[in-house]
């Protein structure tokens, strides 16, 4: 099974777990058996793998994106990097020409395309799984995957299919609607459209030189900013006559807000919390190093992370997003592959950082023209190259880097290295990279 996976979100309606680098399918939620927690990207590649251990996995995400998922899903995870943002006809197409070009998928074989953050049971791959085996059949030549209402919802857009049959001819598709209306749809057997396609590769690059003038994958990625920005409905799923759906009835929930988030949680609070027993229908998730305790609270949403504090209703909860853009502050916690890092203070002249360098990883070598910097290893122990020289560091080292030191440190267990930056101009840009 050749499966895409679309990796994207602004990270503003789960905020503050999420923010522009970490959306809400890389916050762990999932609790497993050894105590840890997983995310729901990782929770989804475990899903596939069950389903098909051989199944080819290519995630099609942002740049911002690709050091989350190395982190979560290990380096070897094949990756389609997309430019810049230009909704999901170019992500398809873009990944449609880079399994051809440069995996070597045939034009004749199927492809799945799902997004990454929905909430599904194992059941939900092996109809993926159905849908590719219809489309490499020639069912159609665009398979979709409809979901059975559960209720008349106003926040999906319907497919209204030919018949109530499992497998059907697809006759017309409808925007959001209100829930009356949505109602009358359901009546007639109309499905969620959940945004997961199936197709023969050959079919989505055919339909992609109609309307796009490229020569290949290499082309293609070179004038990717240039492309309009068109959801792959409006540009190919709505204008295609030979276009089927198959039904699923299984578990599928859309984790876009808190509200839906807490309704799959698996306990009421995660991290340090305690909730006395007046307390209903809460739920409070804690990233921070401090204990939170709740009194009384009645079906409120709290969340605490390095990027904020949030305490709302769980209704009001889904209207988080304008009041997040108008939040300026800078992102203060990301994953990277090589590890992660959390920012502890912002002065004027100064910045303070504790990074975590996963065993075996390290950073780029590089330098910076306009700030020094003093690394204090808290824990762990690795090598450090300074100007073309390496030494040994451990716990208890101070390692001081002038301004234009050329510099980078390898960690062979795992370590942790609070930084401080110094310097009148501190910025993400000021990196020069000598490999």
């Amino acid at each position: 099974m050749h499966i895409v996976l679309l990796s994207g979100g602004s990270g503003k309606r789960l905020w503050p777990l999420s923010n522009d680098i970490r959306s809400k399918q890389f916050i762990p939620l999932f609790p497993q058996v050894d105590g840890a927690y997983i995310s729901m990207a990782q929770r989804v590649f475990r899903q596939i793998r069950k389903v098909d251990a051989s199944a080819d996995i290519t995630v099609a995400t942002s740049k911002a994106q690709v050091s989350t998922l190395k982190n979560q899903l290990g380096d070897a995870v094949d990756i389609s990097v997309e430019p810049c943002r230009r909704d999901t006809f170019p992500a398809i197409v873009l990944v449609s020409a880079y399994l051809h070009d440069v995996k070597g998928v045939g034009l004749d074989e199927a492809v799945a395309v799902c997004p990454v953050d929905p909430y599904v049971s194992t059941d939900y791959y092996k109809a993926v799984q159905h849908l590719t085996e219809l489309a490499a059949q020639g069912t159609a030549d665009l398979m979709l995957m409809g979901i059975e209402p559960t209720y008349p919802s106003e926040k999906y857009g319907y497919i209204m299919p030919t018949s109530k049959d499992e497998i059907s001819k697809v006759d017309s598709f409808k925007e959001k609607p209100a829930a009356v209306k949505a109602a009358e749809y359901i009546e007639k057997g109309a499905l969620w459209n959940s945004g997961v396609f199936a197709y023969r590769l050959g079919y989505v690059l055919e339909k992609a030189h109609e309307l796009l003038d490229f020569k290949g994958y290499e082309d293609l990625y070179e004038n990717y900013g240039n492309l309009t920005k068109i959801s792959f409905d409006y540009a190919v799923v709505e204008k295609e006559h030979s276009i089927g759906v198959l039904r699923y009835a299984g578990e599928w929930k859309d984790l876009g807000t808190w509200n839906t988030l807490t309704e799959i949680m698996h306990e009421p609070s995660i991290g340090e919390v305690t909730m006395d027993d007046s307390c209903s229908d809460t739920h409070v998730v804690n990233e921070l190093d401090v204990p939170i305790l709740v009194m009384g609270a009645k079906n409120l949403v709290v969340a605490a992370s390095p990027e904020g504090i949030l305490v709302a209703d769980k209704e009001s909860s889904s209207h988080i997003k304008p009041y997040v853009e108008n939040l300026t502050q800078q992102v203060m916690f990301a994953e990277k592959s090589w590890g992660s890092f959390q920012i502890i203070d912002v002065e004027e002249d100064s910045l303070t950082i504790k990074v975590t360098l996963n065993a075996g990883h390290g950073m780029n070598y590089h330098s910076h023209a306009h700030r020094q910097e003093i690394w204090n290893i808290v824990s762990g122990e690795g090598t450090v190259l300074l100007d073309g020289q390496e030494r040994m560091v451990k716990a208890g080292d101070i390692v001081e880097l002038p301004v234009g030191c050329k510099h980078k440190v390898t960690a062979q267990s795992r370590m942790t290295i609070m930084e401080v930056q110094l310097g009148e101009a501190i910025s993400k840009a000021d990196k020069i990279k000598w490999e």
